[in-house]
């Protein structure tokens, strides 16, 4: 069975086809991505009707394109999966539309599919695929979530964010910074010529005895922690101490100016306290459940440090740890058509032929 995939639930279109057959492993033969971020960097962040008119513009060329690569046409496609919810309403919109139209042109059945369950089960698309039952650290620009999964579609939250997702606090830490966006990749760039011990930042809620996390109030310390700096590099400049320049308002402004040594300190200080966090609450995770095994999927997976960090706490406990391939770690189709093939070989979910769709922009994973 060949099932296409379409993903269009924020900034990125991605178009894959995923074939499987009987009991075996699904396997990718074909996908496509493009990125929307030189689009939104002049805005600073995602500019959602940008997104969904931009989605309509390269959906279709995509789906070209795998086809070509592939050897396939859209007659040999048997699904057209699509990334229902959760994301923007507009963007989700064009990509049910788009795959809702080709499964009626061809009376071919279709499946709206989860999006976080997508990046759930893009570690299956690796060389080195897991096993049920796992735990997942689902961490993204949007979620930051603990799941225990027992199998496709067997999903049980242990823990998430209250308040800002990982992702978020590299990105508007990278913000203050005056590092653009999107800034949490420029972020960790820094990082790796920095002091990881170079400023004390909070671990929020890293000693709750619960999953749960919280990155707002990090983000609120790196805030202050450049004010100081700023202020600090100031007073050196008028000669004053310290203490007799003090930071105003909310503006990081003169941050840029500060030597390259203290910015990439800040960065790198900035990483390790979210990565800390992200790390021990996985641990804390797998005690809770007696579990062996560690999915990381989301873009925020794709993080130099968190990985190392990851394998070596994982290897100290005899735990194994699974990661989609780095070009699969941000929305893609590939993880789309996956999940898709996943549900429908499960016998969980079966595809159909009513072409009248909406969208869920919020859809909790657990609900499923």
């Amino acid at each position: 069975m060949l099932v296409l995939g379409i993903e269009s639930s924020c900034d990125e279109t991605g178009v894959a086809l995923v074939q499987w057959q009987d009991q075996a492993m699904p396997t990718l033969l074909s996908h496509a991505l493009y990125s929307q971020i030189d689009m939104h960097q002049a805005f600073g962040g995602v500019v959602p009707e940008l997104a969904s008119r931009d989605h309509i513009r390269r959906v279709l060329p995509l789906t070209q394109e795998v086809l070509a690569e592939s050897g396939r046409s859209l007659a040999d496609v048997d699904v057209v999966a699509y990334t229902r919810g959760p994301g923007l309403a507009g963007a989700l919109l064009v990509g049910a539309g788009v795959a809702c139209a080709l499964g009626a042109a061809l009376d071919k059945p279709v499946l709206g599919v989860h999006h976080l369950e997508g990046h759930l089960l893009s570690p299956f698309l690796s060389a080195d695929p897991p096993e049920f039952p796992f735990v997942a650290l689902l961490v993204s620009g949007g979620h930051t979530q603990l799941m225990r999964v027992d199998g496709v579609g067997r999903y049980q939250l242990l823990g998430e964010t209250i308040d800002d997702a990982a992702g978020e606090a590299f990105d508007k830490s990278a913000k203050l910074m005056g590092l653009g966006y999107p800034g949490g990749p420029a972020l960790a760039k820094m990082a790796e010529q920095g002091d990881a011990k170079a400023y004390a930042l909070p671990r929020p809620l890293l000693k709750s005895g619960n999953l749960d996390f919280s990155f707002a109030g990090l983000k609120t310390a790196v805030l202050v922690q450049a004010q100081r700096m700023v202020a600090a590099d100031l007073a050196h400049s008028l000669g004053q101490q310290p203490s007799q320049v003090q930071p105003t308002g909310s503006s990081t402004a003169g941050f840029d100016a500060l030597p390259r040594a203290q910015q990439c300190d800040l960065a790198a200080s900035t990483q390790a306290a979210i990565v800390e966090v992200l790390v021990k609450k996985s641990m804390l995770a797998l005690k809770h459940t007696g579990l062996q095994r560690l999915v990381v999927a989301g873009g925020v997976g794709a993080n130099r440090a968190l990985r190392e960090q990851l394998n070596a706490a994982c290897a100290k406990r005899a735990v194994r740890v699974h990661y989609p391939e780095l070009h699969l770690c941000t929305d893609n189709g590939a993880m789309i058509a996956m999940a898709a093939a996943m549900r429908l070989q499960s016998g969980l979910q079966q595809a159909g032929k009513t072409y009248a769709f909406d969208v869920k922009p919020r859809w909790p994973l657990d609900s499923l």
